[in-house]
């Protein structure tokens, strides 16, 4: 949460109490300022969705545009005034939840020459994340860091992974072309490893299949073999998550360190002696 010496020393009384409903949620005027800019987000996005509807369009078209307008315009100044009364400005513009704010905005005033970018708006509604500070539930932002961490440190045996799940595709598709030599669905070697893709993710849409005894017998064993390759991203995450909550139970209680070994009986950064 934002502190109160992100002010500018010497502002003005209005912009003080200004930061403190925007940035703080400890008074009831910031409280109210939260609840109406999650209403907005969720009315925003409503409108949206309602505005890809020909029937709905078509009746409420102008109620519509009057309403987007006014939830732009207020989005426009909070993002502003967000800008005007903070000390450190680069670190809301360039942080997490400001380049959202930004690119809440920017789909909205693009329609001007693009229409169709407007259905980007959609966007808005990770602002709705601001709720875990509203109400005061970090701790599940500090689980969703420990995913995010998770990803990130086992990205290199999902990306290997991929790689091979490509190659298997591109084999088991030329197969299955030659097998069942180019009959519907199977005309190109492409099409066949689309087949090969829908078959091997278990997604099974159905609109190809096999046709002879030997491409039936290919797709049992995909079909199959299906089952463990989609285990395998998820048991990398998982024993990533683990790793990472059992190393983030190990955190020196003197200096916060939380690069610790497992091996490790001294803090490598104090030298304090864990426990």
């Amino acid at each position: 949460m934002e502190k109160e010496h992100n002010l500018v020393p010497g502002d003005a009384l209005w912009k003080r109490h200004l930061y403190r409903i925007i940035y703080r949620s400890d008074t009831k005027l910031g409280q109210l300022f939260d609840i109406i800019l999650l209403s907005l987000i969720l009315i925003s996005t409503f409108i949206i969705m309602m505005e890809s509807v020909p029937k709905l369009d078509k009746r409420f078209h102008y109620t519509f545009i009057i309403l987007e307008w006014i939830i732009s315009l207020f989005f426009t100044t909070e993002y502003w005034s967000r800008i005007a009364v903070i000390k450190n400005k680069k670190n809301y513009i360039f942080s997490f939840f400001g380049i959202i704010d930004f690119l809440a905005l920017v789909p909205f005033y693009l329609s001007f020459f693009i229409p169709v970018t407007k259905y980007f708006l959609i966007f808005r509604m990770l602002r709705m994340l601001r709720i875990f500070r509203i109400f005061n539930l970090l701790d599940f932002m500090n689980d969703g860091y420990l995913i995010v961490r998770a990803l990130k440190n086992s990205s290199r045996k999902i990306y290997i992974f991929l790689l091979f799940l490509i190659i298997f595709s591109v084999i088991v598709g030329s197969l299955m072309f030659m097998v069942e030599g180019g009959r519907p669905g199977f005309e190109t070697i492409p099409q066949a490893i689309y087949w090969a893709v829908v078959t091997v993710t278990t997604v099974g849409y159905g609109d190809v299949s096999p046709i002879t005894p030997m491409g039936k017998f290919f797709a049992v064993i995909l079909m199959l073999a299906g089952y463990s390759i989609i285990a395998v991203p998820t048991g990398i995450v998982t024993a990533e998550m683990r790793n990472k909550r059992q190393n983030l139970e190990k955190i020196c209680d003197r200096c916060g360190n939380e690069d610790i070994d497992d091996d490790a009986r001294y803090c490598k950064q104090c030298g304090k002696k864990l426990a």
